[in-house]
């Protein structure tokens, strides 16, 4: 009695190295518990493009479990598939089985990573990517930096104005064009490590700062420190915190995310919080899960300080609705009576965090603002980290569908809780051309922006 079935691995020993890499890391446990119910058909976003049953993640998983029964080998195919899957997680909600497939998807890729043969240029633009510049704050900086003087020296008018961008692909083009101004100057280096609390302190809190985010979106990290203050927490930001390890765990470098997430273990454990907070759907998702990623670890002290983490990580959205007393907000009315706002979902927010009613809550208490609910707002804008690089024909047609609903929204401005949503909206806007005049945003700057009163100024730096 009170016994689980453990569904014991094949016995098999692979003739094909990749089959029985993948054999050693699936969590066979997970395979077989999916049922084939089909639940998982309507909600996920390629199926829902092609129609083909390889496109699902019952399809996936079969592919998966074939392989690692010795029933076909991990071909071209397999692997194609493996990597054409968004990872937007939509799937795990509507499981009656509650199949963890993002773990599934993660371990294939990292399977898949191990034995792949990438060309010369590729090889080295991931290690310099992955081990050189996510890692190692100094390279973030440099990165900002180089960004920022390519913007604003004259450099990108002239790549514009003599056609050398037209030497590079065209989604490449398009990402470009809406890139945000970059800095070296992260929200550390403008306002310090920490951050009193207007009035009474409820707890203390500690920023995850990110990295792209505190490169491209610098000015997102300050107003989250300050719109938490205003909703009465201090805040501390850990200054040898590193990247989450997100992209390296959705791109099979999986032992490179726990190295990071070890790190950020251990600094945010140091720092005495109430909270880790988080305002980027893609590297919360991992956070909060940090305790599966570390869950197979020798050193037993790790895994209880990955369980620790992961029970504080929390959205701001969420935090200040849950914990915080939530600020007024007031829409900046010239002409107009009211101002339309409409929201695209993280995925990882909605589908990992479980965090999608705390952003809403915000934006209807917004004086002035009309909050639509755009049809299919749950479902993936083709973002998902650098899904929109890898794979730009899927997020173009993805985007497409989400253009389409934003139109009639008639929303001013389209608000989101993740960098690379924002991005890919931003792009959408500026491809797509609604017929009315709409602007993306991060809900953490669009609620700055309209704090009353403006109580936006900085504090000493600490």
């Amino acid at each position: 009695m009170g016994e689980t079935n453990v569904m014991k691995k094949p016995d098999i020993k692979h003739t094909n190295p990749l089959a029985q890499t993948l054999l050693n890391k699936l969590d066979y446990d997970q395979l077989t518990n999916c049922m084939r119910c089909g639940f998982c058909l309507p909600a996920c976003p390629t199926f829902r493009e092609t129609g083909v049953e390889p496109e699902s993640p019952r399809g996936r998983i079969a592919l998966m479990k074939a392989v690692a029964d010795g029933l076909m080998d991990p071909d071209q195919m397999f692997q194609d598939q493996m990597n054409h899957c968004l990872g937007c997680r939509a799937c795990e909600p509507v499981c009656p089985a509650d199949v963890k497939y993002g773990q599934l998807i993660e371990q294939a890729r990292d399977a898949i990573e191990d034995h792949a043969s990438h060309s010369v240029p590729v090889k080295g633009l991931r290690k310099l990517m992955f081990k050189g510049v996510f890692p190692n704050r100094g390279s973030l900086k440099l990165l900002g930096g180089s960004l920022a003087f390519y913007q604003k020296s004259g450099l990108r008018k002239l790549a514009r104005g003599t056609g050398i961008m037209r030497m590079f692909p065209d989604h490449l083009r398009e990402m470009e064009s809406i890139l945000p101004d970059s800095t070296s100057k992260g929200v550390i280096e403008q306002i310090g490590t920490f951050y009193p609390a207007k009035g009474t302190p409820i707890a203390r809190v500690a920023l995850f700062r990110g990295c792209i985010m505190d490169v491209m979106f610098a000015g997102t990290n300050v107003n989250t420190v300050e719109l938490l203050s205003e909703a009465g927490f201090e805040v501390v930001i850990p200054k040898e915190q590193v990247c989450c390890g997100a992209l390296h765990a959705h791109s099979g470098e999986m032992d490179q995310a726990r190295s990071l997430a070890k790190v950020n273990i251990a600094v945010f454990k140091e720092a005495g919080i109430d909270y880790i907070v988080s305002n980027a759907g893609g590297c919360g998702a991992l956070l909060v899960e940090y305790d599966h990623l570390m869950h197979e670890d020798s050193n037993p002290q790790v895994r209880e300080d990955a369980r620790w983490f992961a029970e504080r990580v929390i959205d701001i959205s969420q935090l200040v609705v849950e914990k915080g007393r939530i600020p007024k907000f007031a829409e900046h009315l010239d002409e107009q009576n009211q101002v339309t706002v409409t929201y695209q979902d993280s995925c990882h927010l909605r589908n990992v965090m479980k965090s999608s009613g705390a952003p809403r809550q915000l934006m209807r208490s917004v004086e002035g603002a009309c909050f639509v609910e755009m049809k299919e707002s749950d479902r993936c804008c083709g973002s998902a980290g650098i899904y929109n690089v890898t794979q730009p024909e899927m997020a173009g047609q993805l985007l497409e569908h989400k253009m389409e609903h934003a139109a009639t929204t008639n929303a001013r401005y389209m608000l989101t809780s993740n960098p690379g949503c924002l991005l890919q909206m931003k792009l959408g806007i500026e491809k797509h051309k609604p017929p009315f005049k709409m602007e993306a945003m991060h809900i953490v700057d669009y609620l700055h922006e309209r704090l009353v009163p403006a109580q936006a100024g900085v504090h000493n730096k600490s």
